[in-house]
């Protein structure tokens, strides 16, 4: 299983050498990916929850293929219907290329009403033309010149060097866990990547439904690489009060073996507390993912890696 560390690419405290010091610091540790988040424009119900400012994630992961040599480069997720897909496919793939093939992306709808109305992007049609854009991307990735026909957009014989180094393509992860999103995990993408699960939920509920949705597709099970968030303690916190990643080191150890046996290839930490000011000291959490490392990941390798 491979351990990740989701970037803070905005915030107060956010800045170039923070982000490199982010991906440095995790590639030394031994951590095997990082990721980073989408936003374009910074309306009111986006800054929020994510507050400005915000650096663009496929400039910034191009900018850090530069800084590094091994960890993946990922996405938490792109927002597809901001973006024409063609133009998609051509930033991932850029950066698959520019990395030596180490591009993830992963993918969501978006949430932000405020942010679509900015766009120009309907809201309520969001959905379907994730479906859409998404199908469209993969064309683009596996045929040159691509030819795609669709509800929100089609083109014919467009060149779309350069290719992904990746073959067929890039790994798609699907964010959500809308019976939706699980479908379009199974259609179109690589694994799935729910947000700050907790374990019973994920075990008896989510990877269930997931499950059953592709028996009814006829397609297999997509892989399991859900995004948890990394809160460390100092004294155990009761279970019902905490989801996946929080609480003391035991349980943090418990919780990865627990996605461990339920099939999880990748796991993402993500140390964002919801709190705005805390970007602004990042030694904090990355004294926390130091330890994690060190006491839990090297005492739970067998099973972890």
């Amino acid at each position: 299983m491979r351990i990740g560390v989701n970037l803070l690419n905005f915030g107060p405290g956010v800045s170039p050498d923070a982000l490199a010091g982010w991906t440095q610091l995790a590639e030394t540790l031994g951590y095997h990916f990082v990721m980073i988040s989408d936003h374009v424009a910074m309306t009111p119900d986006v800054v929020a929850r994510y507050p400005a400012p915000f650096y663009d994630p496929f400039v910034t992961l191009a900018w850090l293929a530069r800084v590094t040599t091994r960890v993946e480069l990922g996405t938490t997720v792109v927002i597809l219907p901001y973006r024409h897909p063609l133009h998609t496919a051509r930033l991932g793939a850029n950066i698959d290329r520019l990395s030596g093939g180490r591009f993830i992306f992963g993918v969501g709808v978006g949430w932000a009403k405020q942010e679509f109305a900015t766009l120009g992007v309907p809201f309520e049609r969001r959905g379907a033309m994730s479906n859409d854009y998404l199908a469209a991307i993969k064309t683009a990735w596996t045929s040159d010149p691509a030819s795609y026909t669709g509800p929100f957009v089609s083109f014919r014989d467009v060149q779309t060097g350069p290719r992904p180094v990746r073959s067929p393509h890039p790994p798609i992860w699907v964010g959500g866990a809308s019976d939706a999103a699980m479908r379009r995990t199974v259609r179109l993408g690589d694994a799935w990547h729910p947000i700050r699960v907790r374990i019973p939920w994920l075990r008896d509920t989510g990877l269930p439904k997931l499950r059953e949705i592709a028996d009814k597709e006829g397609r297999p099970l997509p892989a399991l690489c859900p995004r948890i968030r990394l809160r460390v303690t100092d004294t155990k916190l009761a279970d019902d009060q905490r989801i996946a990643g929080e609480g003391s080191l035991d349980q943090v150890r418990a919780d990865l073996e627990a996605l461990a046996r339920l099939g999880a290839s990748y796991v993402l930490f993500d140390t964002y507390t919801d709190d705005a000011e805390a970007t602004r000291h990042h030694e904090t959490a990355w004294r926390m993912l130091a330890l994690v490392a060190e006491r839990v990941l090297d005492l739970g390798k067998e099973t972890l890696r």
